[in-house]
């Protein structure tokens, strides 16, 4: 019985540390809750679009690439951060939001205020070897992310308008970081084609919880919003044909290009429509995208034929 007796002071001097291990734990879970590591795809997808070009194929415009996916990701959380502090006792009441560590009160204030003063530092690191000219999306995209967080976000339309915006710094600092010439009928496609998943979400929160939690949905009604997206996904369409067209790097093959994507295009517009307008399914268009089996195959297969056609290009 001595062995058993002598281990029992053990166990219990093992209480303290195994809270303060817990407790730990918990803080860590919720910062990176905070942060929405689930979102940083988004910024690979949109940023690495430059390499869309061959001549973007190469050791330093990968670095370059790497470096602005890590600027923009570390950008973002600050704006994650902010936005939760601004919303936190409004998010309180969101039945889709009062589970976030700031409005639940898992996570302190000054707390958060610490973790984003420590992303703000390390952004500051990544950003400081990079010129002016090249890192100017990322400061855009913090100043009009603070104009939003502090009321911009609750005039109707703007919103919408804004985090489209965001969207498109992300591509142009991608094509910055690897010095290769901005697109511009990309750029309008990717700005109307982020119209149309913000609409979505729009909408879907107008369907579950009508115009209680976020003020800006007052301008907004399900019948507005359908024919907003509608007009999205036309706009999105056209201008990705004539970027097809004009200005990818495709060579001869652009032709060809317009006639073998152009399906596909077509398809993943209608299929995102179908998802949310019929299925009410735009509570979260990154799930939508990635989730939805469709979706996940016809896009496979657009990356697959776009990349065939680009190595064919770069052999001409």
């Amino acid at each position: 019985m001595s062995p058993a007796i002598g281990t029992s002071p053990a166990i219990g001097t093992a209480g303290p540390p195994s809270t303060d291990a817990s407790r730990a734990g918990t803080l860590a879970g919720a910062l990176v809750r905070l942060a929405r590591p689930e979102q940083w795809p988004k910024n690979i997808l949109v940023i690495c679009v430059p390499l869309l070009d061959p001549l973007s194929w190469n050791r330093t415009a990968l670095a370059n690439l790497g470096e602005a996916v890590a600027a923009f990701t570390l950008a973002s959380v600050l704006v994650y951060v902010l936005n939760d502090l601004v919303d936190r006792r409004r998010d309180a009441h969101n039945p889709g939001r009062w589970h976030r560590p700031l409005a639940s009160g898992r996570l302190s204030p000054r707390a958060a205020l610490l973790f984003a003063a420590i992303v703000a530092v390390l952004l500051v690191g990544v950003l400081s070897p990079q010129a002016v000219t090249t890192v100017w999306p990322v400061a855009g995209y913090l100043l009009l992310n603070v104009a939003y967080s502090l009321g911009l976000k609750h005039v109707p339309l703007l919103d919408v308008f804004l985090v489209a915006i965001g969207f498109v710094l992300r591509l142009v600092y991608g094509y910055l970081a690897a010095g290769a010439t901005i697109p511009g009928w990309l750029l309008t496609a990717v700005f109307t084609l982020c119209l149309l998943l913000t609409l979505g979400k729009r909408r879907q929160e107008l369907h579950d919880a009508g115009v209680v939690h976020r003020p800006a949905l007052r301008g907004y009604t399900v019948a507005l919003t359908d024919q907003l997206m509608q007009l999205s996904a036309a706009l999105t369409a056209g201008s990705y044909l004539l970027y097809l067209r004009d200005e990818a790097p495709l060579g001869d093959l652009a032709s060809t290009a317009v006639i073998l994507l152009t399906p596909m295009a077509v398809f993943g517009l209608f299929r995102y429509l179908q998802l949310v307008l019929v299925h009410n399914a735009g509570a979260s268009p990154v799930r939508v995208l990635v989730r939805d089996p469709a979706l996940v195959a016809n896009t496979l297969l657009w990356a697959a034929l776009s990349g065939g056609l680009l190595l064919a290009a770069r052999g001409q």
